[in-house]
């Protein structure tokens, strides 16, 4: 017969192996329903009829959701990158989720847009708030490129052009998702250069791993094939740091398990901007972020992402993060853009750069 010390012992294994079949249940690889990839959870994405509701506010209301002075100007020192740093963990925001990390000794370009618009063209669409920080060809030498998915203010077709014929590129590994090899080979990046990752795959770069997992979001640069290549996220794993990159995506149950299995992260990336009730199945917002944190296992910094930028909802533009500052013990990590900054444990950042007094 069991004693109660060995019914305890086993009854914890056996809450450990249903904790851990219900993150690999969660955590899956993603399904198609004929050529279209589908969320992990149901979701909403809205289309004609959508546009018809929001219609009215979006042409009335377009003043309040753009600077009304110029903002910076910023500026990125680019004899930053000589050193690496000394926490072992730097990131430079550039705006939106545009982003260089610097971790556990190599550089990954994450989202990269230098286009002055997020739109099919460069006359008309999203404009940039302020010019980028730092020249593309003022870049350091970039180990990984990753492109979360193929919406516009996430992959810039000019952008690519530049980074793919740049020498500081020349040797890294583009790091994306299903369907995004072509898009990209179309752009000028080498095919074999290429990494298109499922959800729950990885590649490693260097001393860190790169997994991508599931988002809750979708993917289309036309209203005529949506969800035709994948959307992620990314966990960054390396010997000293932990790293969340949620790019674009609504909450969804998935966020625990990956704190879970990939955390704690020193620092989580988590979108604020481009929110509204209507369509919060895809765009979490600054309340969601705060939400999808703590989810995630509430540990490190916080570093919103995905604001501050381009015109892209029909909120104020600093509406965001003027949400976010008031959320009360909360570890915030949000820099001024181009300012490369040492990800330090409980070191929190909180630059108003976007506030007109600090203009």
């Amino acid at each position: 017969m069991f004693c109660c010390g060995q019914r305890f012992v086993l009854s914890l294994r056996e809450s450990q192996r249903l904790l851990r079949h219900r993150i690999e249940m969660s955590l899956l690889p993603a399904r198609r329903d004929g050529n279209r990839f589908l969320n992990p959870v149901p979701t909403e994405v809205g289309g004609f009829s959508l546009m018809l509701k929001i219609g009215p506010q979006f042409f009335l209301g377009a003043a309040a959701r753009s600077p009304k002075h110029p903002l910076g100007p910023f500026h990125t020192d680019p004899r930053v990158y000589a050193t690496g740093p000394a926490s072992g963990l730097r990131i430079t925001w550039f705006g939106h989720a545009s982003s260089l990390i610097e971790m556990d000794g190599i550089r990954v370009l994450v989202d990269p847009v230098w286009d002055e618009r997020a739109a099919p063209t460069q006359w008309a669409g999203p404009k940039r708030f302020f010019p980028p920080p730092l020249a593309l060809e003022d870049l350091p030498p970039i180990d990984a490129i990753i492109i979360s998915h193929d919406h516009y203010d996430h992959l810039g077709a000019g952008t690519i052009r530049r980074l793919a014929r740049m020498e500081s590129t020349r040797r890294a590994r583009w790091i994306t998702t299903l369907g995004l090899r072509n898009i990209l080979s179309n752009f000028g990046v080498r095919p074999d250069a290429c990494e298109e990752l499922n959800w729950t795959e990885h590649v490693q770069i260097g001393s860190v791993v790169v997994t991508a997992l599931p988002a809750r979001h979708f993917s289309g640069r036309s209203a005529f094939n949506r969800f035709e290549t994948l959307w992620a996220s990314f966990a960054l794993l390396g010997p000293r740091h932990r790293v969340y990159f949620g790019a674009d995506s609504g909450e969804w149950p998935g966020f625990h398990d990956i704190g879970e299995r990939f955390g704690p992260f020193d620092l989580t990336m988590l979108e604020i901007g481009a929110s509204n009730p209507l369509w919060a199945d895809i765009h979490m917002g600054p309340a969601g972020a705060v939400r999808s944190f703590g989810a995630l296992g509430g540990q490190g910094l916080l570093m919103p992402i995905h604001w501050g930028l381009f015109d892209l909802a029909l909120h104020h533009w600093t509406q965001p993060i003027e949400h976010i500052f008031t959320v009360e013990h909360l570890k915030l990590w949000s820099p001024t853009p181009g300012v490369p900054c040492e990800v330090v444990s409980g070191e929190e950042i909180r630059s108003e750069w976007w506030r007109p007094t600090s203009r």
